[in-house]
């Protein structure tokens, strides 16, 4: 029983250190390559903005839900997009989105959109899903979705 418990151990230690050596190598092999490509000067540049937009999409966004839906290419359309950025209008103060539209079947390509971020849809739709979608032509689309912002409420009089 002794041997055998010994033998089981000393196959799990070997195995966590074989992990934990296939994550170092793993990452400098990737280090590596990174920095080769980072030297050929256009592959470089396709490279490194595919890699800040994919870094940009996998993190939480930083105001309300990144998912929405948009006014395009017409008003009476709505295209999912991912809010990037939010900046602010120089002269009016008034808040602008800047809304990522990926094409279908390949969301790797699309439009940028800069528009008031009271026109912005937001919708309930994870980053995933919301790719899913646009990877599938919308087969895979929820039963509801929020087409539009609901109606503003008018403030009454004396408030």
């Amino acid at each position: 029983m002794q041997y055998a418990l010994a033998a089981l151990f000393t196959l799990a230690l070997l195995y966590l250190i074989g992990l934990l050596a296939s994550f170092v190598v793993g990452k400098k092999l990737i280090a590596t390559l990174e920095d080769w490509v980072s030297r050929l000067p256009l592959v470089q540049t396709i490279y490194g903005a595919i890699k800040r937009f994919l870094q940009t999409v996998s993190q939480p966004p930083v105001k309300g839900q990144r998912v929405v839906l948009i006014s395009f290419p017409s008003p009476e359309m709505k295209a999912v997009g991912l809010i990037t950025k939010v900046m602010t209008d120089t002269y009016t103060g008034q808040e602008l989105a800047v809304v990522y539209v990926p094409t279908s079947p390949n969301p790797t390509s699309g439009y940028i959109e800069v528009l008031p971020l009271a026109d912005v849809v937001m919708t309930n739709w994870t980053t995933e899903e919301a790719m899913s979608f646009v990877m599938t032509g919308g087969t895979n689309a929820p039963d509801t979705v929020c087409f539009s912002n609901p109606p503003r409420v008018a403030a009454s009089p004396g408030q």
